[in-house]
């Protein structure tokens, strides 16, 4: 569920510009559903893993999801990561992130995400980056 609702979530940031955040929602999507999809016995058991395998780091997920035939290796993780890393320090202007989206959909249809129907996830609420925060004395931060 958190892949699919951060999935539809990086869309509607990226329609409304705020690449950045779509970025780091579509990243986010990517590990939850990379742990979702080892939550699993059955599909954890198929894994091929090698004793320096760290199940907990993404990128090495990534790598033993790739060994281990569930995913093909298409999508560039190192481009993902570099991705994050410049939207953690600032706000990107120019990108093609329906491109992006789609290189990234192959590995969530891999996963067993996606296709899913949007009806089915809880409402989303419109903007809530701009909501306003109350600090721990009610206060806005």
């Amino acid at each position: 569920m958190r892949a699919k609702l951060h999935i539809r979530g990086a869309r509607h940031r990226f329609e409304r510009g705020q690449i950045s955040d779509g970025i780091l929602a579509l990243y986010d999507a990517m590990c939850s559903a990379m742990d979702w999809y080892i939550s699993v016995p059955e599909r954890r058991k198929r894994l091929v893993t090698n004793e320096e395998d760290n199940l907990l780091n993404d990128e090495s997920l990534y790598s033993v999801l790739v060994r281990s035939g569930v995913l093909d290796g298409s999508f560039n993780y190192q481009e993902m990561s570099s991705l994050v890393e410049r939207a953690l320090d600032k706000e990107i202007q120019a990108f093609d992130w329906r491109g992006f989206m789609k290189k990234t959909d192959t590995v969530f249809t891999g996963l067993g995400v996606m296709p899913f129907d949007e009806k089915t996830l809880p409402e989303e609420k419109s903007e809530p980056f701009l909501e306003k925060r109350k600090g721990p004395a009610g206060n806005e931060e």
